[in-house]
């Protein structure tokens, strides 16, 4: 996805009078930006889901054992 052609390098010195320690500081700030790939999302334990909050409440009484196991 870049307009960069195979092999070419990734950062030019334009200014021929730059030390190695200049261009080694540049090239730690750049590196240090990131731009890498993105890291997965974590994913939430389900114990942790919110859906888990919200399940039914199963009432005490006649049949309801059997209701408990029915779809709503």
């Amino acid at each position: 996805m870049s307009d960069r052609p195979e092999g070419a390098p990734l950062l030019r010195v334009i200014n021929a009078d730059a030390t190695p320690e200049e261009v080694a500081a540049i090239v730690a700030v750049l590196s240090s930006l990131g731009g890498g790939e993105r890291s997965a999302p974590r994913r939430r334990p389900e114990w942790q889901s919110a859906s888990r909050r919200m399940t039914p409440v199963f009432r005490h009484g006649p049949g309801a054992w059997r209701a408990s196991g029915l779809p709503r």
